[in-house]
């Protein structure tokens, strides 16, 4: 099987319960549930908003054959979805607001990365009727207040996504994520997740895809916002240039930090630097392609990460419940859907159509000569 054709079916396979269930208003009743997390009020969003982050430059495309059925297909399902969660009258209605808790604001941004990334199917042929709802879900969210984290940016995004919808967006929340992560820039292509330096993967899972994503949208509002453009791209592409080379020959990696049971979505930043066409200049799309499909099977075949139902389970490397965290709850998981980013390339792309390549841990444990690696500044 061709590797573009693996990973259609791959994503396939993990959308379907969400988008299926969404789409007959069953989530709520069918998705299965964590005893003791206390986690009911934000799964739900959780799953749609992580699952379409990762779907939607696929969703947007356009492809040939069956392909393109397919996708048309999962993009009606999807604007279904969103229908569903945002309906007051819906039985799969979803929580995007403070009463219960603050999480809302996370995963209502990644359904606004989601909006950002595919402005034509999942905003444009929205019905006037949805595209409201969507719109007060999103002002809704609002009265969250952020940490003073990386959840600035969960802010920042969903202003952005009212910015594309054509509305009113609050400057200060945008400007205050993107001057304070200057601020928490350690160097190296790497961003401190508040203060800290925590040594996990939230560089990928939120800090840099978003950084990039609002200032790509929101950049052209204010000179100095645009003046971030370049430094944050070439921080991102070294940050990519690191991941790459994280990527042990088997197609593992080290298991550090929180929230590991998001599995294949700790490459979310590579796959999006290789969709925008932002690796670095050593690093070839053909190798990238090879190196993630090495992850994807390796992380998304393992015995034990679906249930009899299709649906995900708690774990890194199939069924690990306890390397989860107390505010992981099912709907938590499908962040892993990020890693598929590149499907919104043309099968007619380099990154597709390039003949296999080694990857740079696959080269220099085989013996290969290579220059060496260096600092980004």
């Amino acid at each position: 099987m061709k590797a573009r054709d693996y990973w259609v079916k791959t994503l396939i396979k993990i959308a379907d319960p969400v988008l299926s269930n969404l789409e007959q208003r069953t989530l709520k009743e069918k998705m299965p549930s964590i005893e003791g997390r206390n986690r009911e009020a934000f799964t739900h969003l959780e799953a749609l908003g992580r699952l379409l982050a990762g779907m939607a430059p696929w969703l947007e495309s356009s492809q040939k054959g069956k392909e393109e059925e397919l996708r048309n297909k999962y993009a009606s399902m999807a604007r279904a979805a969103i229908d569903a969660a945002t309906d007051p009258d819906s039985p799969d209605y979803m929580n995007f607001k403070k009463e219960k808790g603050d999480q809302p604001v996370v995963d209502a941004a990644f359904l606004a990365h989601a909006i950002v990334r595919a402005p034509n199917e999942l905003l444009g042929k929205l019905d006037k009727r949805v595209k409201n709802n969507l719109i007060q879900a999103f002002y809704d969210t609002r009265e969250i207040r952020p940490y003073f984290c990386n959840w600035l940016l969960f802010s920042a995004m969903i202003e952005a996504a009212l910015f594309a919808m054509g509305e009113e967006y609050d400057s200060m929340r945008v400007d205050f994520a993107l001057k304070q992560h200057e601020q928490w820039y350690l160097g190296d292509g790497i961003y401190g997740d508040g203060v800290d330096f925590h040594w996990d993967y939230y560089n990928s899972f939120v800090i840099q895809p978003m950084l990039v994503d609002i200032i790509r949208v929101l950049g052209n509002q204010y000179e100095d916002w645009g003046n971030l453009e370049q430094s944050v791209n070439k921080r991102a592409q070294r940050y990519a240039a690191i991941q790459e080379r994280l990527i042990s020959p088997e197609g593992t990696f080290p298991p550090i930090g929180r929230s590991l049971v998001y599995r294949t979505g700790v490459f979310q930043l590579l796959a999006q630097m290789a969709l925008q066409d932002n690796l670095p200049e050593e690093v070839l799309p053909a190798q990238v392609r090879c190196a993630l499909t090495a992850v994807i099977k390796g992380m998304l075949e393992a015995p034990g990460t679906y249930d009899e139902n299709g649906w995900l389970r708690l774990g890194f490397y199939g069924h690990q419940p306890d390397i989860a965290e107390p505010y992981i709850a099912i709907g938590s998981l499908y962040l892993c859907s990020t890693v598929f980013l590149p499907l919104g390339l043309s099968s007619e792309d380099e990154f597709w159509k390039g003949e296999d390549r080694d990857w740079t841990a696959k080269k220099l444990w085989s013996g290969a000569n290579m220059k060496n690696d260096h600092a980004l500044y």
